[in-house]
């Protein structure tokens, strides 16, 4: 569903510049993820710490033509030079003289304008749209609503969890003439943003999953939230919600929405969906439902209590779109889990695995195969595409793998591997290095007889869920340690953006990944750190800062503890070393001499209280002179630490430190006709003394989730789990582990599962001290911690051999066990060995 550019110049009221003719088809707000140059329109959005007028000179290299801008970044857009300033005074643009030409669409504000614009792509549609909103839950539900209902319908559903501001207008641009039915995520973090999102999804359906805590920090009450959500439902047809909240019941009254309600619940019969009974069994639960006084039963294949609201909200909704009750008991049996991320896993023979059976269609693919570009740079491993058919996009086939095509050449793609009968028949559509089989046994078979062989692959595995590519995964991935540290690096992103939010526009950020990113892996976060654009990175060795270097990381980086013998690897990888001593800046400066190197960046640590390392304001006359009596270093920054910025007690000291550093800290600066950055704050002085910004913050354990000042609104990163090995009924009278330590109080049933001190499993977490969770339940370690196994209490826990362990993560704080040790966070995530492997995954 193309739109002319006169088209879109019209519905967003833009000044146009250029004339170029062009058909619309895709939307961009990201420049690193550009498929289609020629259909494409680029958004230039400006954001807090950064704008997107600076890419369009690489985007106008690499094809694309067209884009919106801001009127007051129109002098910064960089193409057609010296006419842009021309392109002012519209009547004298000289169009004739950019070759070849493009066109500009000025706007006031181009966020407002790729709302508009999708507000009016979604008016051209009179079909049921399902809008979702809450805390929680709203990726599941509107996933299984798509299982349960595309039988029957064409469904455009929201990629992953596009629920934003930006989110929002690109799911909805992608409807088209085929889709019968809408299924949209909207998700807010401050009060006035439903407003936009529904005049965008204008849905006829609500579903309020629930309300929690989540971005609970900028509204005055959990109600404020709650009402704002509800904005989303003010002109539906139906909301549906869960009414034995008697929260969310009150709110929904407030809003005038009650009329227009199916509340289903488990307590009052007079409900609309009454739930008559829930049953729990081994490993799925049966669920007894009326409406319209009618009774059904189906079974669903989950026992959590998030899972059984999730398909109660999709009961519902099924329900009122009148999906026969033998048509919902069927697919409800058959409802799959989610896979809400893109897991990157280590395969066999040198490959790297990036597995996604979320969705299947041409946007999701785009997508991933975008993760799969941004991931395989650096890496040196060639690009390989394993897909299935697409199916249910109501396109015909060569068409749609035409459009495959297109996408996998944009993406450089060197090998596709294509399972199924209709992507088969489109082979010679593919360019590339290239295979086809029937199904995925066939290939599998292939690989295990050695007649496809994947080595040194960076390979996309993307396949429809008819297919079985779980299968394909196993049989692709090395096997190793069962214990794994999963890392959310979309959760360090929200962490990030978070701490942000509380910057003046022009505060720089320092991000710290010394210690391995502590624990969460050196490459993989300091690759998503300079994708999202922070100014410096900081580890504590140069062959850290070597290491990232030599894996692609251009960003600059700072060297907390430089050492002396490592002064030539600074040089040649750009490591700009911090100083602490004259006895270290001599050194550093002999040696720049004797390499012919000038004006090389280092970072002059001051000592304020911390009595650590760092000179000392009295030192500042002799290093200034020291300083300006050569050329071989510069200062860059100047720093210093802050000592218990987190604890309130300790205010009036961290206020003194303040004021020292301002002090010397300008000693320095006045001695120096440049800009010198100065930084004091860590990620808890970001919180607490937003007035010592100054020109530069340095973010450390807040963006891996754990804030000194408020852990409620962080997002866990890391989560340590492993799996259950062995499970065995022990006699009360008998003891577990070495040295007898583990003594019983009753038969009880004692699982064994692989991980131990040699992993970073504290000693002093066992013997009842501390506990695990085993299906959300808490499992106590009992006796001693072995080195390579521990042994815990499971009596009284519904679970099996091979059942999932949390050591810590999304439902088991890491505070919990930093608590027990009597020892910080960091040393926690620190200790976890480098045997663990890590699993990387984006939300």
């Amino acid at each position: 569903m193309s739109y002319t550019i006169e088209d879109i110049a019209r519905i967003i009221g833009a000044r146009r510049i250029g004339d170029r003719p062009a058909a619309i088809d895709w939307l961009l707000t990201d420049s690193r993820s550009l498929s289609f140059p020629e259909e494409t329109l680029f958004f230039a959005l400006p954001t807090k710490r950064n704008d997107g007028t600076r890419y369009i000179r690489d985007l106008y290299a690499r094809g694309v033509r067209n884009f919106v801008v801001s009127e007051e970044r129109l002098n910064e857009v960089g193409i057609g030079e010296p006419k842009v300033e021309d392109a002012a005074r519209q009547e004298t643009v000289d169009t004739a003289a950019m070759q070849p030409a493009f066109n500009l669409l000025v706007v006031p504000n181009p966020l407002k304008a790729l709302q508009k614009l999708a507000e009016q792509h979604r008016d051209r549609f009179q079909i049921p749209v399902i809008g979702i909103t809450g805390s929680n839950g709203k990726t599941i539900v509107k996933e299984w609503l798509h299982q349960l209902l595309s039988p029957e319908r064409m469904i455009t559903r929201s990629p992953r969890s596009y629920n934003s501001q930006i989110g929002v207008p690109l799911s909805v641009w992608q409807m088209s003439e085929q889709t019968e039915l809408a299924i949209l995520e909207a998700g807010i973090s401050e009060p006035g943003e439903m407003r936009a999102l529904q005049n965008i999804i204008k849905p006829t359906i609500g579903i309020l999953t629930n309300i929690g805590g989540a971005h609970q920090e900028n509204f005055f009450s959990l109600q404020e939230k709650c009402m704002e959500k509800l904005a989303l439902f003010k002109n539906c047809d139906v909301v549906i919600y869960n009414g034995d909240d008697e929260f969310i019941n009150n709110c929904v009254g407030k809003s005038m929405l009650a009329a227009r309600e199916i509340a289903w619940s488990r307590k009052d019969m007079e409900r609309p969906l009454y739930i008559s009974k829930v049953e729990k069994q081994e490993d799925s639960t049966v669920i007894s439902y009326r409406y319209l006084d009618m009774d059904n039963t189906f079974t669903l294949p989950f026992i959590d209590d998030a899972s059984i609201e999730n398909s109660l909200n999709c009961l519902a909704a099924c329900l009122y779109l009148m999906l026969p009750a033998e048509q919902i008991t069927e697919r409800m049996a058959k409802l799959e889990p989610v896979a809400m991320r893109l897991e990157v896993k280590e395969g066999k023979n040198g490959c790297l695995l990036i597995n996604d059976s979320y969705n299947s269609d041409l946007g999701s693919l785009d997508i991933a195969l975008d993760f799969l570009y941004r991931r395989s740079q650096s890496k040196g491993l060639k690009r390989t595409l394993i897909l299935s058919d697409i199916l249910e996009t109501g396109q015909n086939t060569p068409t749609l793998y035409r459009q495959v095509a297109q996408l996998v050449n944009s993406r450089g793609i060197e090998r596709i591997i294509g399972v199924g009968n209709e992507i088969s028949s489109c082979a010679a559509r593919f360019s590339i290095e290239k295979a086809f089989y029937p199904d995925t046994a066939t290939l599998i078979e292939a690989i295990g007889r050695g007649e496809l062989r994947l080595e040194n692959e960076i390979i996309l595995i993307k396949g429809a869920r008819k297919f079985g590519f779980d299968a394909l995964t196993e049989a692709l991935e090395k096997k190793v340690h069962e214990t794994i540290l999963e890392v959310n690096l979309g959760a360090m992103i929200a962490n990030l953006n978070h701490y942000r939010g509380k910057l003046k526009p022009e505060t720089k950020m320092v991000c710290m990944v010394k210690a391995s990113a502590y624990g969460a892996g050196s490459y993989e976060i300091a690759r998503t750190l300079q994708e999202h654009h922070v100014d410096y990175l900081a580890v504590a060795v140069a062959d850290e800062g070597s290491d990232l270097r030599k894996a692609g990381i251009t960003a600059s980086i700072i060297i907390m503890n430089p050492e002396m013998t490592a002064f030539k690897t600074m040089f040649d990888y750009k490591l700009e070393p911090e100083v602490y001593s004259f006895h270290l800046l001599d050194a550093l400066i002999k040696e720049a001499e004797k390499e012919g190197i000038t004006n090389f960046p280092i970072h002059v640590k001051l000592d304020t209280g911390m009595h650590r390392l760092g000179f000392a304001p009295e030192d500042m006359p002799r290093l200034i002179e020291r300083l300006k009596g050569q050329n071989a270093v510069i200062p860059r920054s100047v720093f210093s630490h802050f000592v218990g910025s987190d604890a309130q007690q300790f205010d009036a000291f961290t206020c003194k430190q303040i004021e020292t550093f301002e002090k010397a800290s300008m000693l320095l600066q006045e001695a120096f006709p440049y800009k010198i950055l100065r930084h004091i704050c860590n990620s808890a002085g970001i919180e607490r003394f937003p007035g010592a910004q100054f020109d530069m913050v340095r973010l450390g354990i807040g963006l891996y989730g754990i804030s000194p000042i408020d852990n409620s609104i962080m997002h866990n990163v890391s989560t340590l789990k492993t799996t259950i090995l062995q499970i065995r009924d022990v006699p009360e009278e008998d003891t577990v582990g070495y040295s007898r330590k583990g003594h019983l109080t009753r038969p009880s049933r004692i699982a064994a599962i692989p991980i131990g001190y040699a992993d970073g499993l504290n000693r002093h977490l066992g013997n009842g001290h501390a506990y695990c969770l085993v299906n959300g339940q808490r499992a106590p370690y009992v006796g001693n911690i072995c080195m390579d196994v521990c042994m815990i209490d499971v009596t009284d826990i519904d679970c099996k051999e091979g059942d999932s362990v949390e050591i810590f993560g999304d439902h088991l704080p890491i505070t919990v066990l930093s608590d027990v040790l009597g020892t910080i966070p960091y040393e926690v995530l620190t200790s976890v060995s480098t045997r663990v492997k890590r699993v990387y995954y984006q939300d």
